[in-house]
C-alpha cells in the first residue's frame, strides 16, 4: 500500500511539473520523458492490483514487466552517478578565476522584458568577473524567444548596466541563438570578427545544473580552454532542474552536442 502511494505522489508531482514547463513552451526531451514516467507511476500507483493480475498471466509478459522494472532501478542509479558528478564540478567552479580572454554569459529565459530568477542568478555571478577582469570581452548570449520583442541578449545587457553599471559599450550581444549549442556557434563569430580564438582561456557563465553540459558542447565545438562559472539555481526549482538536466544531458548525447 505504501509503495503505491508513494509511486502515486511521485508520478503526480512529475506530470504536474513537467505541464507547467510545457505551458510555457519548455517542450523537450527534458520536459517529455519525466512526463510519460510520471504518467507510468500513477498508473501502477492506482491500478497496481489489476496491472500485476494482468502481467502474472503471461510468463512472457511478467517477465517483460520486472526486465522494465530492473531497467528503471538501473536509470535511477544512473541518475546518482550524474548528480553526484554534477556536484563535483560545481565545487571546482567556484576556484578562483585565472585571467581569461572573453566571458560568455548563456541566457536562460526571460519574461516580460526581464530576466528569469535563473537568468538573473548568471548575470549577478558574471559581474563581479567582467568588473575585475577589465580587458576580457563580455558576449551576452540569447535569441528572442516566444512572445518576446527583444532578444535575451539585449535584456541580459540592459540589466548588467542597471544593475552593475556595466557600459553597453563593453557587451556584445548575441541575439541570434535558440539553445546552449547555438548560444557558443554564434559566440564564436563575435570572438573571430575581434581577432580571438577559441583556443584562449574563456569563461563560460552558466547555472550549476548546467555546467557539465554546456562544457562538453563547447569542447565539442573545439573551445580548448573553457572555464566553467557555476550560478546558484534558485532554491524553488533547483531540484526540478537537476532532473531535468539529466535527461538533457543525455538528449545531447543522443543528438550529436558532444
Amino acid at each position: 500500500m505504501l509503495t503505491r502511494v508513494i509511486l502515486t505522489i511521485i508520478g503526480s508531482v512529475m506530470i504536474i511539473d513537467c505541464l507547467i514547463l510545457m505551458v510555457f513552451d519548455k517542450i523537450n526531451f527534458g520536459s517529455v520523458v519525466p512526463f510519460l514516467l510520471g504518467m507510468v507511476f500513477v498508473a501502477h500507483g492506482i491500478f497496481w492490483r489489476n496491472i500485476r493480475r494482468f502481467i502474472c498471466q503471461n510468463r512472457w509478459l511478467s517477465r517483460f514487466w520486472y526486465a522494465l522494472w530492473t531497467m528503471f532501478l538501473i536509470w535511477f542509479v544512473s541518475f546518482g552517478v550524474f548528480i553526484y558528478a554534477l556536484q563535483q564540478q560545481i565545487e571546482q567552479s567556484t576556484r578562483p578565476i585565472p585571467k581569461v580572454a572573453a566571458i560568455i554569459v548563456l541566457g536562460s529565459g526571460t519574461v516580460a522584458g526581464k530576466p528569469t530568477p535563473t537568468l538573473a542568478k548568471r548575470l549577478d555571478t558574471a559581474a563581479p568577473l567582467i568588473h575585475s577582469q577589465k580587458s576580457a570581452l563580455v558576449i551576452t548570449s540569447g535569441g528572442i524567444g516566444f512572445g518576446q520583442t527583444r532578444s535575451e541578449a539585449n535584456i541580459m545587457a540592459t540589466y548588467l548596466y542597471d544593475t552593475y553599471d556595466i557600459s553597453l559599450k563593453r557587451i556584445l550581444q548575441e541575439g541570434q541563438s535558440t539553445s546552449t549549442a547555438e548560444n557558443l556557434i554564434y559566440s564564436q563569430e563575435i570572438l573571430a570578427a575581434k581577432g580571438l580564438s577559441i583556443k584562449a582561456p574563456i569563461a563560460i557563465v552558466t547555472s550549476d545544473f548546467h555546467i557539465i553540459r554546456a562544457a562538453n558542447i563547447a569542447r565539442h565545438q573545439g573551445y580548448l580552454q573553457p572555464i566553467m562559472l557555476a550560478s546558484p539555481t534558485p532554491l524553488s526549482i533547483r531540484y526540478n532542474a537537476w532532473f531535468r538536466e539529466y535527461f538533457a544531458f543525455v538528449s545531447g548525447w543522443l543528438f550529436g552536442e558532444y
